[in-house]
């Protein structure tokens, strides 16, 4: 029996936050407090909630927190869509990171969807080597 860090997606969650938090620390000084923490709290806001989510007793409280975790993936793509729009960030690293919300949302569809139709029951998620 593994734990939280033994999954896949989280790991790439936390490669993810990594790269959001060099990123944003080349804004503008003005959007520190908006943009930057934004973007920031989104970023951590994924591998924590994989994280909060494993740590639950229940199928059902484990997918609530993978949804909330796939919230916050939508919610990082449309700022970090912003963010290349108002050309705070190159095309280079926004399609670095876009590539890699987009792995982590598959991932998390397909947990979110095994979890409820109770696939893989006997087996904790961290031992799907799909994840």
């Amino acid at each position: 029996m593994g734990t939280f860090k033994d999954l896949l997606v989280w790991k790439k969650g936390m490669e993810l936050a990594k790269l959001v938090y060099q990123c944003t620390a080349e804004f503008p000084v003005e959007e520190r407090f908006g943009l930057v923490s934004q973007l920031r709290r989104c970023a951590v806001s994924i591998p924590s909630n994989i994280a909060e989510g494993f740590g639950r007793c229940t199928d059902k409280d484990l997918v609530h927190f993978l949804y909330v975790a796939l919230g916050s993936c939508n919610e990082l793509e449309t700022q970090m869509i912003l963010s290349y729009d108002l050309s705070f960030v190159d095309s280079g690293r926004f399609r670095e990171i876009e590539i890699l919300i987009n792995e982590i949302t598959k991932i998390l569809g397909s947990l979110i969807y095994r979890r409820k139709n109770g696939l893989d029951t006997n087996v904790r998620v961290e031992n799907d080597k799909t994840a």
